[in-house]
């Protein structure tokens, strides 16, 4: 029976995951803003197989909220077994590059505060000498494009970090993968004007992430075609890339 903290719990693609998990007859932790949402997720789980679901309100850029958090996770699971880190926002590129207050809230949504929970969170696990530090980065980290470079720009350090970390929780037993969507079907991305054939299911999505977690993934691109799509990418000289609107 796995215990499984999640951050972000209702966000599409956590939800996902923790269906699956449910199936298991997981516990939970749920972390969330909005407490409506987190008792009907929590609803959700226990009906579909979930032996203890508990959820605590959290704004993820509340730093000072983090070790708290971790505390009363512990109050309730003496193990962690999975940390799925899953919060971010989407950010209008445009806005970011009128406003300096916004660039900089966007950077912490989507990658300031992951990397301060991922620290927290890490200190324990390095404790724990084992389990799974899952987290939800994105393709866009992997080069800076002309439409989104603050929100690849904020995934690009947030891979990097898991990237050390990794190596680091390595030695003592612990697990840290790399979560790499493109686009998905979610709220975040249901206003874009995007190929249907480029956008996954977030149960399709959900499945790959179970299954990587369980295969000790280091780095998981999902859909599995964003591998070659992005390898591609990377490999575009900037003589050329600069001259793309991508």
């Amino acid at each position: 029976m796995k215990n499984v903290l999640i951050i972000g719990a209702n966000s599409t693609i956590a939800i996902a995951c923790s269906r699956l998990w449910a199936e298991q007859g997981a516990n939970f932790f749920l972390v969330g803003r909005n407490n409506e949402k987190l008792k009907q997720t929590a609803a959700d789980l226990e009906t579909r197989g979930a032996k203890n679901v508990v959820t605590y309100i959290m704004d993820a850029a509340d730093f000072s909220a983090h070790s708290k958090m971790l505390e009363t996770c512990l109050l309730s699971f003496r193990q962690i077994d999975i940390a799925l880190i899953a919060h971010g926002t989407l950010p209008d590129q445009k806005t970011c590059e009128q406003r300096v207050d916004v660039a900089l809230q966007e950077f912490t949504n989507n990658g300031t505060s992951v990397i301060a929970l991922l620290t927290v969170l890490a200190n324990h696990f390095e404790i724990q000498r084992c389990g799974a530090l899952a987290v939800i980065s994105s393709v866009a980290g992997d080069r800076g494009r002309q439409s989104n470079y603050l929100y690849g720009t904020a995934k690009a350090a947030v891979s990097t970090f898991c990237e050390g970390l990794r190596a680091r929780l390595f030695k003592v037993g612990v697990h840290v993968m790399t979560i790499k969507p493109g686009f998905v079907d979610t709220p975040m991305t249901r206003e874009l004007s995007l190929p249907p054939r480029l956008v996954a299911s977030p149960d399709k999505v959900a499945l790959q992430i179970t299954r990587g977690i369980q295969k000790n993934v280091d780095t998981l691109y999902t859909p599995g075609a964003w591998a070659i799509v992005m390898f591609i990418i990377k490999m575009i000289p900037s003589l050329i890339f600069k001259r793309l609107s991508l």
